[in-house]
């Protein structure tokens, strides 16, 4: 079984720009280990299946308690680099989202998903605030001796009015993209982000991998690797697809 390091190594190393890590979703151990059967080079949970699969709504509303047994069962079921969705750290406060993220890497997790909106709030944490967060993540990140790979997420695009200026969302994307590098992350996610112009014009401004979300289907995946995108997620795709087809399923039973 390969070390937590080799893991954290082996991770980093997916991430290419046009040439991205694939990761389809998961939500708890048995779907982790279904989707390392298909060929998957890295697992990664999406925080709205994991949520959903427990019965809780997203937005930290799955207790940190259950969140991290749920990570280590998940951790425990593969011999693959396992990437957890934890939103916004379980706390506003940065040295509180520092020992949280300490305690999930202690788990064998090699990277981690941390958001910039403001869970169970609105809008988005300032660009300072959110700085000051990412610091303290790379903090408890490097003091477990892992090169764990912390994915600052900036939901600029997905909290956006409907009437807000691309141009304008894309040049925040790329500011606050910017400002989290510098504050320790590995890679930036931008969910919500599906115009093809505007991907290739964030990841040839950012020096980091870019994380896109695109839907349950393979069909437009060279498409986009080929924008330069060096992550791409499928976010709560699979577990809805999944969830449509069980009930499909037991339809025939009633």
């Amino acid at each position: 079984m390969s070390s937590h390091r080799d893991k954290a190594q082996l991770f980093h190393s997916l991430h290419k720009p046009s040439d991205p890590v694939i990761l389809y979703n998961i939500w708890d151990a048995g779907s982790a280990a279904a989707v390392a059967r298909a060929g998957a080079k890295a697992i990664a949970t999406g925080s709205w299946s994991v949520a959903g699969a427990q019965g809780y709504k997203d937005g930290q509303a799955l207790p940190l308690e259950e969140a991290l047994v749920i990570a280590a069962r998940i951790v425990a079921s593969v011999d693959l680099p396992v990437t957890v969705d934890f939103e916004g750290g379980y706390a506003a406060d940065p040295q509180a989202v520092g020992e949280n993220v300490r305690r999930l890497l202690e788990l064998g997790v090699v990277g981690l998903n941390f958001e910039d909106q403001i869970v169970a709030g609105t809008g988005l944490h300032s660009v300072s605030d959110q700085v000051a967060r990412v610091s303290a993540v790379r903090r408890a990140a490097d003091a477990l001796g892992v090169p764990a790979f912390v994915n600052a997420r900036t939901d600029v695009f997905l909290k956006a009015a409907p009437e807000a200026d691309p141009a304008a969302l894309r040049d925040e994307a790329i500011a606050r993209g910017k400002a989290y590098a510098e504050a320790g992350a590995d890679g930036i996610f931008v969910p919500g982000l599906t115009d093809r112009a505007l991907i290739a014009e964030i990841c040839t401004a950012l020096a980091l991998p870019v994380n896109v979300m695109m839907p349950d289907d393979p069909a437009g995946l060279r498409e986009v690797a080929a924008l330069g995108v060096g992550r791409v997620s499928l976010g709560p795709a699979p577990y809805r697809s999944m969830i449509a087809a069980l009930e499909e399923k037991a339809r025939g039973f009633y």
